[in-house]
């Protein structure tokens, strides 16, 4: 199965995500499908930056957004 999920980067305790499309079965930081977005909850407010034709094209294919990934997409105005 196909996920939209979260993938982290950035140093100790100051982390950035970028939100991927990658197999179900792949480790949290391992190979993914496609990078479609950023989220740095650390700037106030949060920044969300999503390609937004993309994740629609990837929900189309039956891409499951996990809980997080779901509501970073509806902030973002899907």
């Amino acid at each position: 199965m196909v996920k939209i999920r979260l993938t982290r980067l950035g140093a100790h305790k100051r982390p950035s995500y970028r939100v991927i499309v990658a197999d179900s079965r792949a480790r949290r930081n391992g190979p993914f499908i496609e990078i479609i977005g950023t989220y740095d909850p650390l700037k106030d407010p949060s920044e969300i930056k999503l390609d937004m034709e993309k994740v629609k094209l990837w929900l189309q294919r039956g891409a499951q957004p996990t809980d997080t990934a779901k509501k970073l997409i509806q902030r973002a105005g899907l």
